[in-house]
Formats: C-alpha cells, structure tokens, sequence
C-alpha cells in the first residue's frame, strides 16, 4: 500500500498545559520540542493554543516520492489546492478546513509482543502460575497512535477528500452516518461522521492488549473519575476492545486492542451496519456524551463567531 499508517495529529486546544499533563498521564512522553511520543511511533501528537478545539493537522505516511504525485495528481482533479515538495503533500480538507499532510516516512516497525497464555475449557497453556496481565505494575504506555474520528457537517464530502482525493479505503460503514476509512492493514485510521459542527471526536492509542486497555483506563480514573467516557467494551466493526477517556479541552481519547487487519483487500467485504452493533459488540450502551458531545453547542458557538 502506498501509504502506509498515520504519523502524527496537531489539535489546537484552549489550554495547552493541563491537557499535556493529562496525554502524559495518559503514557504519552513528552518532549522539550512540545511534542508528545508514544513507544513505537515517536513524536505523535502536538498540541498548540487555540480558542477551541479543533484538529489542526493529521500527517499519513506515504512510501515514495511517485506516491505524492498521485496523491497530488487526485487531489487537482476534486478542485483542490496543493502543495508539494519533495517530501510532502499538503492540502486543506475543504470542510472542516484541517491541513492534510502526506508525507514520506519509514514504515512503522513494532517489535512483536508474546501473546500472554491463557487456560480455557479444555485448554491449559498457562501452567501453575498467574495471568501476566495481573502482575504488571509498571506504567501504560501507547504503542503507536492508531486513527481519528471526525465529525463534518458534510460527510460524504469529507469522506470523498480522504478516498478520491488521498485514496484511503472504505473498512465498513454505520448506515446513514459515519465511514471507516484505511491508510494501512489497520482496519480504520480514520473515521469521518456526521455532525452538526465539524470537531474532532476522539484520537485512538494502541495498547498490547485488553489488560493494558483496563490498567491503562483505571489508572487514569484512579484521582479522576470525571475522565470516564465509555468502557470497557469491544467494538463490532474493527472488532478492537476498546476504553474512551475525555481530556480537559473536551476531546476523547481511546486506548484500543486487537484491531482487525486487512492485509488483502479482495478478501475483505465492507458492511453497512446498523444500530447499537454499529457502536459496539459488548460492553455498556454509549452515553449520550458520546454520541453527542456536551460542548458541540459551544462549538457551533464558536464556529459561527469565527465565520
């Protein structure tokens, strides 16, 4: 695949240092430079002033300087500004109004993980000792940063800018209302919904497996129970366990597990889901926070003011 994964997400926030503070509780390390790394995917997230929150930028790797010119070349043909170097394409998503940058990068490369042994009826792998997952006591870290959800007040023509224009593909669909959309094997890394205002949902942070969804979540709720979105669940479409957090700027972060992959699109076959198995297999229902998030009149506010 030409690209290859996201690199790294810019979202400006109202209060820059309280929600640092939060990502670095979260297990993301801080830099001088005011980036923030996860484990495997190095400087990933960048938070800079701003009078609400919005998303600011998303950068997609790319593997070749002949797959910016396609990139660019698709971009021209929807109307769409670019500009190009020898490293990178930039345009501007045209409704929401975040910059896209696709950029050539080295392939991710993550050091592979023993999948802890488990008993089961019928099954004992894990013999006269303690599940791994109960012994952890060191700290959550995220492996790499795994997708963005957005809202746009115009979906399918978000939707058109990161399939025709960049060319991710379709994973699945929740009918009527939001796209999961691929860069890499990952079954989504960006999913573009419907929405009263254009805002950012939530960004979502690879963890090892479900024990470190759990250790991760709890340990943020520990001295902050006002964190707690929604969780622990496991989605249906990406199939990933999954625990949503709210950070001091009102945008969602999920630490995640156990995606699907999609490593042949011919033996893939998007679905239009429906209902609460659009949302989610197991778990507790959403709130209604969820869906709707309490600040997206204030935004709506704050987006008419700017206009």
């Amino acid at each position: 695949m030409a690209l290859h994964g996201l690199l790294s997400v810019t979202v400006g926030v109202p209060n820059v240092a309280e929600t640092q503070s939060y990502y670095t509780d979260f297990g993301l390390t801080p830099h001088d430079d005011g980036w923030l790394a996860t484990r495997d995917g190095g400087h990933q997230l960048r938070l800079v002033p701003s009078a609400t929150r919005r998303l600011l930028e998303l950068v997609v790797r790319a593997q070749h300087p002949d797959d910016l010119a396609v990139v660019a070349g698709r971009l021209t043909r929807l109307g769409i500004s670019v500009r190009q170097d020898a490293n990178a394409v930039t345009a501007t998503e045209p409704i929401a109004g975040f910059r896209v940058v696709v950029r050539i990068a080295e392939p991710l490369h993550q050091e592979l993980t023993p999948a802890p042994t488990s008993n089961g009826p019928g099954r004992v792998e894990r013999l006269t000792g303690r599940a791994t997952g109960v012994l952890r006591t060191g700290p959550v870290r995220p492996r790499k940063l795994g997708h963005v959800v957005v809202g746009s007040v115009d979906q399918a023509a978000t939707r058109r800018f990161f399939t025709d224009g960049l060319g991710f593909k379709v994973s699945d669909e929740i009918a009527g209302r939001a796209t999961f959309l691929r860069c890499s094997t990952d079954h989504h890394n960006v999913l573009v919904m419907s929405a009263p205002v254009n805002f950012l949902h939530h960004s979502s942070w690879q963890v090892d497996d479900i024990d470190e969804v759990g250790r991760g979540a709890t340990g943020m709720l520990e001295d902050h129970p006002e964190r707690h979105v929604w969780g622990l669940g496991r989605h249906h479409a990406g199939s990933n366990f999954f625990w949503y957090l709210k950070d001091p700027a009102g945008n969602f972060s999920e630490y995640y597990s156990d995606m699907d992959c999609i490593v042949d699109d011919q033996l893939w076959t998007p679905e239009a889901v429906e209902g609460a198995k659009g949302l989610f297999s197991w778990g507790p229902p959403p709130p209604p926070s969820f869906l709707e998030p309490e600040d997206l009149a204030e935004l709506m506010t704050g987006a008419h003011q700017a206009g």
